[in-house]
């Protein structure tokens, strides 16, 4: 599909937002927009903390290793951390990576050397160390019917911006909020939830 059938269309953007956001469960949050088209919109969000479980621990529980191999496995996968990518199948692993790791339909190419891979093939090959270079596990993910992200776009409820694929994978959450928002060139202090459409 051309640039300009897709124009319009936030795949592969960042969504980050508003201070007046008033769903909390999406309150100073940055998710990245996997898919995007006339039926919906689908994304991760990047900087919330799944609670209770680590990626070691989630490798155990999907018997990828046995308990008490999580000492053998590569840096990256015992320093991953595990994000709760939205309120949508919870239960759900959704792994965003670089592109230097492809499935054959399993993998879907997003945008900027970003791919999806929801099988457990990708955490495998993480936990032997074949897996891609750069990585992050979100456990759910967050979903719009047709039309209405883009009405909360209308509604102050979100700002967009090209993704960073830096940003995408850096593990430093605390502040990964203010970082978007410089990203966009906007100071955090900045923002009020009054924002007007000229």
């Amino acid at each position: 599909m051309g640039t300009k059938e897709r124009r319009g269309f936030l795949d592969g953007q960042f969504l980050i937002a508003m201070p007046g956001m008033e769903d909390k469960r999406f309150a100073r949050s940055v998710v990245y927009i996997c898919a995007h088209t006339a039926d919906g919109a689908m994304g991760i969000v990047l900087n919330q903390l799944a609670p209770n479980i680590s990626f070691p621990e989630l490798l155990v529980q999907l018997d990828i290793i046995k308990d008490g191999a999580q000492i053998q496995l590569p840096a990256m996968a015992r320093r991953m951390c595990v994000l709760r990518g939205g309120p949508v199948e919870t239960g759900r692993g959704f792994v965003l990576h670089s592109n230097d790791y492809f499935v054959d339909n399993s993998t879907l190419p997003i945008d900027d050397g970003i791919c999806l891979t929801t099988t457990l093939d990708v955490l495998k090959a993480i936990a032997e160390g074949r897996g891609p270079e750069s990585a992050m596990l979100a456990l759910g993910y967050a979903g719009w019917g047709p039309g209405q992200l883009e009405n909360e776009i209308l509604a102050n409820g979100w700002l967009t911006a090209p993704a960073d694929a830096r940003l995408v994978f850096d593990a430093e959450l605390d502040n990964k909020y203010e970082r978007a928002l410089r990203h966009l060139g906007i100071a955090p202090g900045m923002l009020s939830s009054e924002v007007g459409h000229g």
